[in-house]
């Protein structure tokens, strides 16, 4: 039961092997039930890899981050600043605000998850009284215009806090590759002990 990976895509079996499967394969009837030696479908390859790919790209988990406290901190701020509340227009302000922070590291966030003045006067309150605990606004999730505490729980910090944050890459993404890898691995080493889809039992005929 030696394993020949001279051409592995073709079969793993050495010239010996092959003959004696061809011989069990015609001698055997299975039941009347009639098995050919056909390769699976090169469109359904390419389907099932397709679906795989677009399956992790879909619930890769930093599209789904949702928005936490932090992003809006600045926001917040400068809501009371005199050139933001001289300026008639809700839509005029919201923009000035956001150009002046053009450049910060939260603006892809910002960007997925845009705000409107009232929803900062609303979040306004809550956020403050969250800077003033002195807590890490990233450990918050913003829901409509309420900051609850976010549902995950990542390591401790030193000071005993835990860290709610969610991360861009998780451990069911880590097991799913690494089962996959694993199931397709066995899957090819097992399909490729037949012999060579070139050649087709005669069934007797």
């Amino acid at each position: 039961m030696g394993f020949n990976f001279s051409n592995p895509l073709s079969t793993t079996n050495t010239p010996e092997q092959n003959e004696r499967d061809k011989k069990l394969w015609e001698a055997e009837d299975l039941g009347g039930i009639i098995e050919d030696n056909n390769r699976l479908p090169v469109p359904v390859v390419w389907l099932v890899a397709l679906t795989i790919l677009t399956a992790f790209a879909i619930t890769f988990p930093l599209w789904g981050q949702r928005p936490t406290a932090a992003i809006y901190a600045d926001y917040i701020k400068d809501l009371d600043k005199p050139e933001i509340q001289a300026l008639q227009s809700d839509a005029v302000a919201m923009e000035k605000i956001i150009a002046m922070h053009q450049g910060s590291e939260y603006n892809p966030q910002q960007e997925r998850h845009p705000v409107t003045m009232d929803d900062l006067r609303a979040l306004k309150p809550k956020i403050e009284a969250l800077v003033k605990k002195g807590v890490d606004l990233k450990d918050y999730t913003v829901v409509g215009v309420d900051v609850v505490l976010a549902n995950f729980e990542g390591n401790y910090r030193a000071d005993g806090t835990r860290i709610r944050q969610q991360p861009w890459w998780d451990k069911g993404y880590t097991i799913d590759i690494f089962y996959l890898i694993y199931f397709f691995l066995s899957v090819t080493l097992t399909v490729k002990r037949l012999p060579p889809y070139t050649w087709q039992p005669t069934h007797g005929h």
